[in-house]
């Protein structure tokens, strides 16, 4: 297939809504964005704080509200292209609560822009991993899991909205790098020293999908300048870092540093235990299968679209990301 054959770029640079531009896949797709001329427009209840707090760029036209608000949501989203819906509650918290009003929110608001395009950084949450090896589109949905309930209603509510609103969604395994703070990679693997002197594995040795956060937020970028070509309705699959046996992110970290870690096991006994209390244990115990199962991610449609997956080598990933974190010997705090 030659480049003909892939989707076209729009002429002319658009202007899109991040929600969620403070978190580490929003701040991503803000900064790919603005760095093709877009303009991007971020929502926060405190505009000074997400000045402050932003991991990335200083380009985004900051505005006061609440994506819990539907008149805050519209009023932002005037004259925009694209909606990034990469919002969420923190820390796994009020996701019965707050997360389908903020979608209900967004399709409202693209509705009133006459059918401004949703884009949803996707997840495996969806799934069964014991009997999903190989996620597509067309992989059925049947997760009892609360957070997989709600994630499939998202979709169901995105594919329910269009023609009218059309929506695309990028399915990716667990993120990395030097600005997904609240990754297992960083807040599990490599997250007790400075620099980094252990190495935590979280599962036991089945196949897993890794999202490098620069390059999934490329592919969303560049998605999003062919969107004239997608599907009313697109899902696709980012295929990412594929760790067939649960230690290549571990011996990438060690080439990385240049000495071999000790090898720790994640404790998951003491989540089950903690579990009846909620909080973290009892929702981490409900992505447990997508550790104990392999699950990867078809990107044949990708490809289509694109020609190929945007994906930096899993050593200079790796590199990049503990420098972030300060976690490469030498760096300091």
């Amino acid at each position: 297939m030659n480049s003909e054959s892939f989707a076209r770029i729009e002429p002319h640079p658009g202007r899109a809504l991040v929600l969620g531009a403070t978190g580490g896949i929003g701040s991503e797709i803000a900064d790919k964005l603005l760095r093709k001329d877009w303009q991007v427009i971020g929502l926060a209840r405190d505009v000074e704080a997400a000045r402050r707090d932003q991991l990335i760029t200083t380009g985004i036209d900051w505005q006061q509200g609440d994506a819990m608000l539907e008149g805050d949501v519209q009023r932002v989203a005037q004259g925009v292209d694209v909606i990034v819906h990469a919002v969420n509650p923190p820390g796994y918290r009020h996701w019965k609560t707050q997360v389908l009003p903020m979608l209900d929110n967004t399709i409202a608001a693209a509705r009133a822009q006459g059918g401004a395009r949703i884009v949803l950084p996707g997840t495996l949450y969806n799934f069964d991993a014991a009997s999903s090896p190989v996620i597509s589109e067309h992989t059925p949905q049947t997760v009892r899991t609360c957070k997989g309930r709600i994630r499939i209603e998202m979709e169901k509510r995105l594919a329910a909205a269009a023609p009218e609103v059309p929506s695309l969604i990028l399915r990716a395994g667990d993120f990395f790098g030097a600005n997904a703070r609240s990754s297992w990679f960083s807040q599990a693997m490599v997250a007790s020293t400075r620099p980094v002197s252990k190495f935590v594995s979280v599962g036991n040795g089945a196949g897993h999908a890794y999202a490098y956060l620069p390059d999934l937020a490329e592919c969303f970028a560049q998605l999003i300048e062919r969107r004239s070509s997608l599907r009313s309705f697109e899902c696709l699959q980012f295929a990412g870092h594929w760790d067939k046996n649960g230690r290549a992110m571990a011996h990438a970290v060690e080439r990385v540093i240049g000495y071999q870690l000790p090898l720790r096991q994640f404790p998951w006994w003491l989540m089950r235990l903690l579990a009846p209390l909620g909080g973290f244990p009892r929702e981490a115990l409900e992505v447990l299968p997508l550790w104990r199962h392999p699950v990867r991610l078809d990107n044949t449609r990708l490809l289509e679209l694109l020609g190929e997956e945007p994906r930096t080598e899993l050593d200079d990933a790796v590199r990049q990301t503990l420098q972030g974190m300060q976690a490469l010997p030498g760096t300091s705090i």
